[in-house]
């Protein structure tokens, strides 16, 4: 627990990795190994012997490939692989059909596996600071997909075949490129909370058929006017309250001529920075 995590900092990386395989002798009664935060740079191959396992955290660590053997956990549901130093998602991941909550976050993903939608059973998938500059399409193939958590990326459009996915309540946007309002969420009324903060969008469309809709996160925008929601619904960000909101009409006059004038007037912009990992 904490008190071995505690005493795993204070020794040399290249200590590490026997000390934590001389603490995992036998399966776990609550059938999780958490090793976080070990500074780990090889996964601990006979922790694949525990085939019951079914929670693997292996946050914060310094690993870059997973063995093939860590297919022998076919009955893992939640498996952290954030904060590391993953450049591609081991195939191995793939095989692993009983997942229902990947994380993935915080490493150097550029994108993702076809192999993923043999994940039929994930309903969280975080992909949070990684290198996406597009939301690959092998994300609209998972088909139970309830939370999809892609802040901090580098993305400008999402793909159409977003709407397929019906199951989608939750969908977390901040920190990218998006200088419009995604259309294709414009077509998924059961989405219950939309994240779009820290983005670029001058102006927003009217949200208020999309039935289901609880929260919208839009603060941080370049935008002249706040989306119109139906009663109820929670909204964050400039006058989202008791402020009058301009009228939408020249809101969107307004966005559409400063874009031209802009785009006339201003030098190329700077590739955006994209997230980093030490």
């Amino acid at each position: 627990g904490n008190t071995i995590r505690a005493f795993v900092a204070f020794i040399p990386a290249d200590r590490c990795q026997n000390y934590v395989a001389r603490d995992l002798r036998e399966m776990p009664l609550d059938r999780m190994v958490d090793l976080s935060g070990n500074q780990l740079r090889r996964f601990p191959v006979h922790v694949c012997s525990f085939q019951e396992l079914v929670k693997l955290y292996l946050s914060d660590n310094r690993l870059n490939s997973l063995p093939p053997e860590l297919g022998q956990l076919q009955n893992l549901q939640i498996l952290a692989l954030d904060f590391n130093n993953f450049k591609a998602l081991p195939q191995v991941v793939c095989t692993l059909k009983q997942l229902c909550i990947l994380y993935l976050g915080n490493n150097k993903l550029c994108d993702l596996p076809m192999e993923l939608s043999l994940l039929q059973n994930l309903r969280t998938l975080w992909v949070e600071a990684n290198y996406l500059t597009k939301l690959p399409e092998v994300v609209c193939e998972l088909s139970l997909l309830k939370t999809l958590h892609a802040g901090s990326n580098a993305l400008r459009l999402l793909p159409g075949q977003l709407q397929r996915l019906r199951e989608l309540r939750t969908i977390w946007l901040s920190g990218n490129l998006l200088t419009d309002f995604p259309p294709v969420l414009l077509h998924m009324p059961f989405l219950e909370v939309i994240d779009v903060d820290r983005n670029s969008i001058r102006y927003f469309p009217s949200l208020a058929h999309l039935s289901s809709l609880k929260l919208v996160i839009y603060d941080h925008n370049p935008c002249r006017n706040a989306p119109k929601v139906a009663k109820g619904v929670r909204r964050v960000g400039r006058w989202a309250e008791e402020t009058p909101e301009p009228d939408p009409r020249k809101a969107r006059r307004y966005a559409l001529a400063r874009e031209e004038s802009q785009e006339a007037q201003l030098p190329a912009l700077p590739p955006p920075l994209l997230p980093t990992n030490s």
